[in-house]
């Protein structure tokens, strides 16, 4: 959302997942998640089996823990998983991770078709954020996934479905 409101000639569609043109506040799950991947590092795993097996302490869901098994990653030379981001880069930036840098819609408007797609049982974009949506993306549309945050985890195949209808739409125009 943040490239297109700075450059909009560099997009030429947007779709946000879960997320909305608003500052909000994370739960405070990403915290017990940093936590998991804090033990998965130290306990210096080499495959992501072993590292769900330490997730599964922090996270029952299968498809989250998939999610956050893929900011697992190998460096050269070394046998051992290790996560993506610092985490103490994660943990530190956590408090202003749900901040939106933009904050009147009349100093920066995408104008290109965006699909905003939710989980029906997230918090993140409830119907009361959707009025600041259309004030930063007025071509927007909104498709609704029976599921939590992580809409592309645990719900693939209706996330890959809305996108489709939405892209097609977009052809027929």
């Amino acid at each position: 959302m943040t490239i297109a409101l700075r450059e909009p000639n560099l997009v030429g569609s947007l779709i946000p997942v879960d997320n909305a043109p608003i500052d909000t506040n994370l739960k405070s799950d990403f915290y017990k998640y940093l936590e998991g991947m804090q033990e998965v590092q130290n306990a210096a795993v080499k495959t992501q089996a072993q590292a769900d097996e330490i997730l599964i302490k922090y996270e029952n869901a299968l498809p989250i823990r998939q999610f956050l098994l893929t900011n697992l990653v190998k460096k050269p030379h070394s046998d051992v998983l290790v996560v993506r981001i610092p985490i103490k880069t994660l943990v530190s930036s956590l408090g202003k991770m749900g901040d939106f840098p933009f904050k009147d819609p009349h100093e920066a408007c995408y104008k290109g078709p965006t699909l905003f797609v939710r989980g029906t049982r997230s918090h993140y974009v409830a119907d009361d954020v959707l009025p600041a949506a259309g004030q930063f993306f007025p071509m927007f549309v909104v498709s609704d996934i029976d599921c939590g945050h992580w809409v592309i985890s645990e719900q693939p195949e209706a996330f890959r479905r809305a996108v489709v209808t939405f892209l097609k739409d977009l052809d027929r125009d």
